[in-house]
């Protein structure tokens, strides 16, 4: 017998739980399908407890690099009690039973798909007008000799780690793979990182240039240019193969190569939508191909791999239901030129919008201005020794800001002046004629935007 519903959402992650939380006060019948913890990867796996690992080292360091003072200890049982805490002790007994009293369904199973406006879960059939996809992804493992019977850690293991190894090789330098692995040499581990590309391959060469000599200035060794060929155990250790010819001996072995959507086993043929890689969303959340009343909202749909772009579409997606089944809201278009990116390294690393190669690939002819921070006041009343930069690229012609990228303390806080100027649409001049509380390192953007326009 089937259990009928208003909106049923698949996967309890960021932005899944953004749509119930619009939805269900506004008296919509919810019903809420999660197999493993309500939250997801996020609060369980990821931001959450790798922020939380990471804030003692960035006290410690910051102790190291000021003035009157000196590093910190750091209390590991004290470290990993509060990351617990942070993570609920990977419980979400509290989360199922505040959305019981929301009225809201919550079938902690695994569900699917079955045909237009169905979703089985737990042997339970759920009937609803609207669907919404949330599944996440998974860590997207490479096909490298060896590495299934050694076995290895992800993210996973890593953030709810009870002991830090005395040594790791990590692959992937990426965001998680630098994060992490900054991480664990924090705590003592001797860190390897191996990468095929550049570090944050992804950003600007001259972002991967300053963060790699971060790295290195911490005891990491980062090995650019090469591959993991193939694993083995040895003698009590992992031993990795290099594409070079070189192998690194190690406790542990982090794969951080990247996310893939989970969109396996979820369905998908029974709404027409066959074997595929992602979910495709139009500019309203609505899944391209599928059948009427089928949206998808993060990681799943191949956007971008980040919470706050969950909770985007999510706050999007739920409106545009709302709008449709009641005509109180209006529909919401999404935008994604504006999303900031965000390593928390240290230096931290922020940016949003093109990069300087994007814009010259899409036809743009840009112009940039780079502000180092020793220029301005702040840096130095934080650290003795400042360091880090900010650069602008805007639109040559128009002057209008289409990108920005920060490196140093806190660039993941100040990036957001840029956020809202790519978002905007804002002008470089307009940027150099906006007050700038002093000290801070938003002081940054008058030097660079003065660049820009004069």
């Amino acid at each position: 017998m089937s259990e009928r519903f208003d909106v049923i959402v698949l996967g309890a992650g960021p932005g899944g739980e953004v749509v119930v939380f619009r939805l269900a006060p506004k008296g919509l019948k919810v019903a809420l399908v999660e197999a493993e913890l309500i939250g997801g990867e996020c609060a369980y796996w990821a931001c959450v407890p790798s922020k939380t690992l990471l804030r003692p080292s960035e006290i410690a360091d910051e102790g190291r690099r000021g003035y009157g003072t000196g590093p910190s200890a750091i209390d590991w049982p004290a470290v990993r009690e509060y990351r617990d805490y942070m993570t609920r002790d990977w419980n979400d007994a509290k989360q199922v039973a505040e959305y019981g009293e929301m009225g809201v369904t919550v079938v902690k199973a695994a569900g699917r798909l079955a045909g237009p406006g169905v979703v089985e879960a737990g042997g339970r059939r759920l009937e609803a007008p609207h669907i919404v996809v949330g599944t996440g992804s998974v860590p997207a493992i490479p096909p490298v000799e060896g590495l299934a019977e050694t076995g290895y850690w992800t993210n996973r293991e890593a953030t709810a780690l009870q002991a830090v190894p005395a040594s790791a090789v990590v692959l992937g330098a990426g965001p998680v793979g630098v994060e992490l692995g900054q991480m664990m040499a924090a705590y003592g581990a001797r860190v390897t990182i191996v990468e095929h590309g550049r570090v944050l391959g992804r950003e600007d060469p001259e972002v991967s240039r300053l963060l790699a000599e971060a790295l290195r200035a911490r005891g990491i060794d980062v090995r650019t240019g090469v591959s993991l060929s193939r694993v083995a155990r040895k003698n009590g250790k992992i031993v990795a193969g290099l594409s070079d010819g070189q192998s690194v001996a190690s406790d542990q072995l982090l794969v951080a190569s990247g996310r893939r959507p989970r969109v396996r086993d979820i369905g998908l043929e029974s709404v027409g939508l066959g074997d595929r890689d992602k979910l495709d969303v139009d500019g309203y959340g609505r899944v391209i191909g599928g059948p009427d009343g089928l949206w998808a909202v993060g990681d799943v749909t191949g956007v971008a791999a980040f919470t706050h772009v969950a909770k985007y579409q999510g706050r999007a997606v739920a409106a545009n239901i709302l709008h449709a089944v009641t005509g109180r809201s209006e529909p919401r278009p999404l935008d994604y030129r504006a999303v900031p990116r965000v390593v928390f390294s240290d230096p931290e690393v922020a940016a949003v919008g093109l990069t300087e190669a994007a814009a010259q690939a899409a036809g743009v002819t840009v112009k940039t201005a780079t502000a180092q921070l020793t220029a301005i006041t702040r840096p130095y009343t934080y650290e003795k020794e400042p360091r880090g930069l900010l650069r602008l690229i805007a639109d040559a012609q128009s002057g209008v800001v289409l990108g920005a990228w920060a490196v140093g303390p806190l660039a993941g806080e100040w990036i957001h002046v840029a956020v809202i100027a790519v978002a905007a649409r804002l002008t470089a001049a307009f940027l150099r004629d906006t007050i700038y509380q002093y000290p801070t390192f938003a002081e940054a953007y008058l030097s660079a935007a003065e660049q820009l326009a004069g």
